[in-house]
């Protein structure tokens, strides 16, 4: 009975600790998200076409580069996380102004694929109506790429200290500004798909601003001295990391453009894609609850691998992917009862509405897997396993997956059904294989390898003391 107390009381302890932090990424996920929702929903009412090119601009351009700057200011989970859990707090300021620096830099490369989104999307082999929309579409939200770059290395700075409601809390204010200019300048004043790019860069820009407002305030004093010089140094090396951290979530993220694209070579392409573009949303808006668990579990695992702590860390895994689990289980319910409801919040179309309801239950298999499937890259991204991670999306997603909807979609003449059966037969299969690796894990090993990580990057190591230890 002692041993179950003391097991049940480092249980809340945990819970405690993980939800501190997935309580409010998961609020912020949500809310940022619903930028792109909102924006969905208002422009999905000017017609079905106009739902589609957004949907494709979104899902494949902005998806594209969002998918790239995620993943490069994704790097900061793993070093900010163990510097934090070694007590290196003096890093942080300058490991964010590096990857900042990055994230601009690859901004400005992208810049490209936004003004030429609609040859690009021609070339794809896209409809021609859709392309020429979204490309108009696609060329005014160029400044939502630089708010991207900087939103992500600021969120990771804030995550790996647990300082998240702030961010929430800018990210709810930016939702209510985005609803409101959406029903002024696309609803009332008739700006259409321009007016609906411009409002988004304007809530994007509020949210970058005003983390940085926040960073620079005084209430950071030990992780934020001000701007160094030192944030150009090393800058190959960490060049590096972020491109393994890109290179990983890029291939998730790019994973559900590829399929979007596949759908869009079907017949009726308009009707299948903006049905399919209408479940990505449901699942995506789902998915940003699962990815607070993300942030909270890749903040736990790195900050007791930094601390040396390998069974806290092992502990924290456990814990996460249990609660993920039941969380997973009350969404895919909610899904399943709304799935002749939900459809209706993007589009008026009844043949859009129909398509997107077939699918429903597919979906609420997806819904369900991407609760369990975050948690573990969390784990990957706070233990630095990033490459392995890349090489196992590759095999899963593209060479399996991917083929197997092709065989469906076309072939077989199951269309999207058949196209999204095949995207959730690779993310099942990747996710058996990382439950299989991290329960094999010696986290010991991982605890003197993130040991070895800082002390290339930031100094000597200081003992932190863990009550799950």
């Amino acid at each position: 009975m002692k041993g179950m107390r003391r097991l049940a009381a480092k249980t809340v302890d945990e819970c405690k600790k993980s939800w501190h932090i997935a309580g409010p990424a998961i609020l912020t996920g949500v809310l940022q998200f619903s930028i792109w929702f909102i924006t969905t929903a208002f422009v999905g009412h000017l017609g079905s076409t106009e739902l589609a090119a957004v949907s494709i601009a979104q899902n494949v351009i902005e998806g594209f580069a969002y998918g790239i700057l995620l993943g490069m200011g994704s790097a900061l989970e793993t070093l900010c996380g163990q510097a934090v859990g070694a007590g290196q707090l003096n890093m942080l300021g300058i490991y964010t102004q590096r990857s900042c620096i990055i994230t601009l830099a690859t901004a400005l490369l992208l810049t490209p694929v936004y003004v030429f989104t609609t040859p690009i999307l021609k070339l794809l082999r896209q409809s021609d109506d859709i392309s020429e929309l979204a490309g108009k579409y696609a060329v005014c939200a160029i400044p939502q790429l630089f708010a991207y770059a900087l939103n992500f290395p600021l969120q990771k700075f804030f995550q790996s200290q647990s300082k998240v409601w702030v961010m929430a809390a800018i990210s709810g204010i930016a939702v209510a500004i985005h609803t409101v200019l959406n029903w002024v300048f696309v609803r009332k004043l008739g700006h259409g798909l321009a007016g609906a790019a411009v409002v988004g860069n304007l809530s994007w820009w509020f949210i970058v601003l005003a983390q940085v407002a926040y960073m620079v305030s005084g209430y950071f004093p030990e992780s934020w001295t001000g701007f160094s010089k030192s944030a150009f140094r090393s800058l190959s090396g960490f060049v590096r990391l972020s491109l393994a951290s890109a290179i990983m979530l890029c291939l998730e993220l790019w994973y559900y453009t590829a399929v979007l694209i596949m759908v869009g070579y079907l017949k009726n392409p308009s009707i299948q894609v903006s049905a399919m573009s209408i479940c990505m949303n449901i699942q995506l808006w789902t998915l940003m609850v699962a990815l607070g668990f993300n942030a909270a579990i890749s903040v736990r695992v790195s900050n007791e691998l930094g601390a040396g702590h390998p069974k806290a860390a092992k502990f924290s895994v456990a814990v996460n992917m249990l609660t993920a689990a039941v969380l997973g289980i009350v969404c895919t319910v909610a899904v399943l009862a709304g799935r002749n409801l939900l459809p209706r919040l993007f589009t008026e179309v009844p043949e859009v509405v129909t398509e997107a309801s077939r699918m429903g239950f597919l979906l609420a298999a997806t819904v369900l897997l991407g609760f369990v499937q975050p948690v573990l890259s969390g784990v990957a991204v706070g233990a630095g396993w990033q490459s392995l991670v890349a090489f196992l999306n590759i095999g899963c997603y593209y060479l399996i997956g991917l083929p197997i909807g092709a065989v469906l979609g076309f072939k077989l003449k199951r269309n999207a059904m058949g196209i999204w059966s095949g995207m959730l037969a690779g993310s099942l299969l990747q996710t058996a294989i990382l439950l299989i690796i991290t329960f094999r894990t010696k986290w010991k090993k991982e605890a003197l390898q993130a040991e070895e990580r800082i002390k290339s990057w930031g100094g000597p190591i200081e003992p932190q003391q863990s009550p799950t230890n």
